[in-house]
């Protein structure tokens, strides 16, 4: 009889312990891991025909380590199934499995060979358990459905939901592929504050803290811009950061409290060269995934939340749409950004959002406004990658004027599938029209946005040294590898995502 039949997990211990063995040994010396042997088999063309005979196999002992899935017996021969890193191998033994369960981790010694059946295995000359699972591991053939525990228990459903290993493999190509992009491009890669005086960059709500030493209170970073751009003045002309972000906003499928960005900004160049950098790097990252720009997704529909298959070209280049343009042929309206500079706008956009019934909570200021609509409006189309471009200076705080269009300024963003994925534009370096702007944010603020932007003088001290003309982007990391993996739920693509306790 199988321990998990026969044995509670108390009873277990104390006769393992009663007969002197560990029941957690320090160490196993692995020969190979299972995708080496795998590899090692298709490398050398070993097959089920040719295997007893095959010079790479002669004198070969390995041994190799992984989680028990699947436990079967046949007369007196006992298949056990073992997986590690999304690969599985098959064990086959006599009586060196009579204490293993599904679950426990193993470690196997022996040779390499086929079953009856044509599949690669190990002939065990030796099982041994590593460290017992001491819970009823769920079954591979049913998986793991329940999202709370896919959730909170992501072991589980890295083994048992071979999607989910494969989403969070997709993952850590994309961010290497990200890294390497910059780096073959002359970036440099830098670490900057996690903690801020003055939460800036963005317009979000920030984590609060206090440093005792200093007495000091601090925020949780929203983004790492301002630091990025003091480097700028510094005399390093491209640099970039992969990292945490911290929001304390709203939990939904897009959002989670902590996310991951990078970050960019490159001398001597506008918005427009880092929109050619922006069609470059997303198409090659596409292809180098799935070996085409054509790509085809699963997208639920807002309305029925029923799921439809659509096809999405990243091919080069975008589409581009100009959003007061835009918005004004949507709306029946004319909006300018001279406008949206007055009372009058703010009145305006609060007109249309009420006679569109286009949601907006207080405070209904003339950027929240705007943003609603253009949410409404334009947002709602961008199914291929679209860009959104030329915002309203009130939306854009740290961005440049435009050169040929008053009150509007050269900023894009990136959507995909309807959500953005990346935020850019020609940075702002004048001293006194930064100071200008972020004095108009922390009126925002004073009026209850708590998401406004506040001034920071030693980030405008540091534009009054001069910064060089330059382009800044930011992309989602999250968002992005939720595009590229099909990932109905940011928390999908998260290993840990924010749960409120049980």
């Amino acid at each position: 009889m199988k321990r998990e039949e026969t044995l509670s997990r108390s009873k277990y211990f104390e006769t393992k312990l009663s007969a002197g063995e560990n029941i957690y040994p320090y160490d196993f010396k692995e020969t190979h891991s299972i995708s080496t042997l795998i590899n090692y088999v298709k490398k050398h063309d070993i097959t089920p025909d040719n295997y007893q005979t095959h010079p790479a196999l002669e004198n070969l002992a390995v041994s190799a380590g992984g989680r028990v899935l699947v436990v079967r017996s046949i007369g007196k021969i006992i298949f056990v199934k073992i997986e590690s890193g999304g690969e599985g191998i098959q064990i086959i033994t006599r009586d060196k499995a009579s204490e293993i369960v599904r679950g426990d981790i193993v470690g196997v010694s022996g040779a390499l060979v086929y079953s009856r059946t044509g599949e690669l295995s190990i002939q065990a000359a030796e099982v041994r358990v590593l460290a017992p699972c001491l819970h009823i591991y769920p079954t591979e053939h049913y998986g793991l459905k329940d999202t709370e525990m896919i959730y909170r228990q992501r072991y589980l459903d890295l083994v048992l939901n071979k999607e989910s290993l494969a989403r969070f493999m997709t993952r850590t190509k994309v961010i290497a592929f990200i890294r390497r992009f910059l780096d073959e491009r002359g970036f440099l890669e830098v670490e900057t504050p996690m903690m801020h005086v003055i939460p800036g960059g963005a317009a979000a709500k920030p984590f609060k803290t206090v440093l005792n030493e200093m007495h000091m209170d601090l925020n949780m970073r929203i983004s790492p811009e301002l630091h990025l751009k003091t480097l700028l003045v510094g005399g390093i002309p491209r640099v970039y950061e992969l990292g945490r972000q911290f929001r304390n906003e709203g939990i939904d499928a897009t959002h989670n409290p902590e996310f991951t960005t990078c970050e960019f900004y490159m001398a001597y160049a506008d918005y427009n060269d880092v929109l050619q950098l922006t069609e470059e790097l997303i198409s090659s990252l596409v292809f180098s995934l799935f070996g085409t720009h054509v790509v085809e997704y699963a997208i639920e529909s807002r309305d029925t939340k029923e799921t439809r298959q659509v096809k999405i070209d990243f091919t080069t280049p975008f589409k581009r749409v100009d959003i007061l343009g835009q918005l004004s042929r949507e709306v029946g309206v004319e909006i300018t950004g001279e406008v949206l500079e007055t009372e009058e706008g703010r009145v305006l956009l609060d007109r249309l959002c009420l006679e569109k019934r286009v949601q907006c909570n207080s405070p209904r200021t003339t950027s929240r406004l705007l943003d609603k609509l253009v949410g409404e409006y334009l947002e709602s189309g961008c199914h291929n990658p679209t860009f959104l471009m030329n915002h309203p200076k009130i939306m854009s705080p740290l961005a440049k004027e435009h050169r040929e269009r008053k009150c509007v300024t050269e900023r894009f963003e990136l959507f995909l599938l309807q959500k953005e994925i990346c935020n850019a534009y020609t940075e702002l370096n004048d001293p006194y029209d930064q100071r200008r702007r972020f004095e108009q944010q922390a009126a925002d603020k004073s009026a209850g946005d708590e998401e406004a932007q506040e001034v920071d003088e030693d980030f405008c001290t540091a534009l009054e040294y001069g910064m060089p003309p330059a382009g800044g982007w930011g992309i989602g990391i999250d968002r992005l590898v939720m595009m590229l993996t099909a990932a109905h739920n940011i928390r999908d693509v998260l290993f840990f995502p924010t749960m409120r306790p049980k």
